[in-house]
């Protein structure tokens, strides 16, 4: 069967399955009918073969299965106090979820409930990417459920919020689709953390789209958890877009699933702006993980700060796609990207493109990439030391990854990580 006939056929099962008579979705139905599923020469899917992956694993005319988990206590952050949000196959879990910060402080409801309101009626996709991006579209047909938080002007959130998406596979596939709108006022103040996770061994798609609305002088810390044992298949959609004088640091870790594609798109859409995307990916068996992402300097006298790096063990995959615009306007404009990658294995392998685009003239950027396998000389070095082989690449390991841990400020959040990141190396 050809990539094309695979492409339709598909496509019209996903239709099917999704229907909805919501006429605000009929838009993006229909660029999802025009877009079609990415076919191996699409440029932005090229070394992603999802569409293979969906042919493959799912069947659209299967529904997923009735949840009956009792306890979340397994994919909590241990010692992390934290208002929590939990979706269950793409379903609000009132019953697992908790709200500890005061109102005062932040506002969570549910999204249809903020739109039939029309509280998140000024940005709800205002800046999700529906009109290029097929996984956008599709989200934006068929998104089930989602969360609408907002945080008042000069605020500070004192607990984070972690948002759980829980798939459970357990007596069939789970096929799900997520939405979130996130408000922060003027001077406000956020930790944002995302986790996915999985119960049960069927296969798991789901498509997660985020706009983030950063207000003048507001701060976020944001991290995204993908530490999913199950069969998961996630396209996760996040647009940031930043005011003047706002500081961001987002952290993603990617350490299991069967295919992971993150899309960032942050739009630095003022001045005095402070920018810094950490990204980490520890991979092996078959596990691939794509990261692109896309940083738009729009208006001047801005910093941004970009690196991801990436550890292939196995027949593990991994993706980097990483682009910086500098727009006429934005002069003054600093931003530097890097991509680090290191393979342990003659299977694994990494497809890295650093992209910069200026239209600028007074300007400092800086991008590039490297690639290669562990010092044999420094292994050597800890050897002659005492130090096992195992334990001496696994230190190794660490202090290359362990940079990516800067932005993390919150100790418990950061204790937790460090642990996680230790626990796979020392497996290697």
């Amino acid at each position: 069967m050809t990539a094309l006939a695979i492409d339709t056929d598909l496509k019209e099962k996903i239709i099917k399955s999704f229907s909805s008579d919501d006429g605000g979705r009929k838009n993006a139905l229909e660029v999802f009918k025009e877009l079609g599923l990415p076919a191996g020469k699409a440029e932005e899917y090229r070394f992603t073969p999802i569409t293979k992956a969906l042919e493959k694993n799912f069947d659209f005319d299967v529904a997923n299965s009735s949840s009956n988990f009792s306890s979340i206590d397994s994919f909590l952050i241990p010692g992390l106090e934290a208002n929590v949000i939990v979706f269950v196959n793409g379903k609000y879990a009132a019953h697992f979820s908790k709200k500890i910060s005061p109102d005062r402080e932040v506002r969570i409801s549910s999204l249809p409930a903020a739109i039939e309101n029309g509280d998140a009626t000024e940005h709800f996709e205002k800046y999700l990417k529906t009109s290029t991006d097929v996984f956008s579209a599709m989200n934006s047909a068929f998104w089930q459920d989602g969360v609408f938080i907002k945080v008042p002007a000069n605020t500070k959130v004192e607990k984070p919020i972690l948002i759980l998406h829980i798939n459970d596979a357990g007596q069939s596939q789970s096929v799900c689709h997520t939405r979130l709108l996130l408000m922060l006022e003027e001077g406000a103040n956020l930790t944002l953390i995302e986790r996915s996770a999985s119960i049960g061994s069927n296969p798991i798609f789901h498509t997660f789209a985020e706009e983030i609305v950063i207000g003048k002088n507001a701060s976020l810390d944001y991290v995204k958890i993908q530490n999913d044992e199950g069969k998961l298949h996630q396209v996760a959609n996040s647009l940031f877009h930043q005011s003047d004088k706002s500081r961001l640091n987002t952290f993603t870790l990617t350490l299991n699933g069967s295919l992971i594609r993150n899309n960032f798109n942050i739009a630095i859409d003022g001045e005095n702006c402070e920018s810094h995307f950490y990204g980490l990916y520890l991979l092996n068996g078959n596990t691939m993980a794509d990261n692109h992402t896309v940083v738009d300097h729009i208006k001047p006298n801005s910093f941004s700060n970009e690196l991801y790096k990436g550890v292939m063990d196995g027949n593990s995959k991994g993706v980097f796609n990483g682009k910086i615009f500098v727009r006429p306007n934005a002069q003054k404009t600093n931003a530097f990207q890097s991509n680090r990658n290191i393979l342990l294995t003659d299977t694994a392998t990494i497809n890295t493109k650093p992209q910069l685009e200026i239209w600028a003239d007074d300007v400092k950027c800086s991008h590039g990439c490297t690639t290669g396998q562990l010092d044999e000389e420094a292994v050597f070095y800890l050897r002659s030391r005492g130090i096992p082989s195992k334990e001496a690449k696994a230190m190794l390991l660490y202090a290359f990854a362990a940079e990516t841990l800067q932005p993390i400020k919150n100790m418990e959040l950061k204790n937790y990580l460090d642990g996680l990141i230790s626990q796979r190396l020392n497996k290697v």
